[in-house]
């Protein structure tokens, strides 16, 4: 009886590997509401596809301060900020990206005129604190939503950030892991658009 000895073969990653690279910088990034769940969601990046957290009031077109919703939009990302000591992966990117201070904080007072602008704490409006116990913000994107023009009552602080475990609800943010995040960010640019849709 002759025995034949079975040829070994290089294995063919899938696309969705997680050793998948990008060819360069992203020019789109798509958010779309996870099927049942609609504060949860899937960011596709390239070949990619990660998990996300949403807004607790889901996708909106209809967006207004205080709402909990995401922006049915799509945003340029326009710079970040970082905790340089929890988050120092942060500095890879293209992306314009400053420290985060103590006194940083970011005006969502509707009838102020510093609304959806960074602010200097301490500050008598109503705003949040950037340098946050919790670490969402290690790693925050400024999306484009209601800068320029900046109209009362549209939404602030609309950010592209680190996600709680299990991606529990954002306050209107679009938020994904502390790994994904360090993979994503050397391959973002003020030119990456990051679509929300249905």
């Amino acid at each position: 009886m002759i025995c034949s000895v079975a040829r070994s073969y290089k294995k063919i990653r899938g696309r969705n590997a997680a050793t998948e690279t990008f060819p360069g910088s992203l020019a789109t990034m798509v958010v779309r509401a996870r099927p049942g769940k609609p504060s949860q969601g899937l960011l596709q990046a390239g070949p990619l596809v990660f998990a996300c957290a949403l807004g607790k009031g889901g996708i909106t077109s209809r967006k207004r301060e205080g709402d909990g919703a995401t922006p049915l939009a799509a945003m340029r990302i326009l710079s970040g900020y970082f905790r340089n000591d929890h988050f120092a992966a942060a500095r890879r990117t293209r992306l314009p990206m400053a420290a985060i201070e103590a006194g940083l904080g970011w005006c969502d007072a509707p009838q102020d005129r510093n609304y959806n602008r960074p602010v200097r704490l301490p500050c008598k409006a109503s705003h949040e604190t950037m340098r946050r116990a919790d670490h969402l913000y290690d790693a925050c994107l400024v999306l484009d939503w209601n800068i320029a023009p900046r109209k009362r009552g549209r939404g602030s602080a609309i950010f592209f950030h680190l996600a709680r475990p299990g991606y529990t609800p954002t306050e209107g943010c679009v938020a994904i892991s502390r790994r994904d995040m360090a993979r994503l960010l050397p391959h973002l640019s003020r030119r990456t658009i990051l679509k929300v849709v249905r």
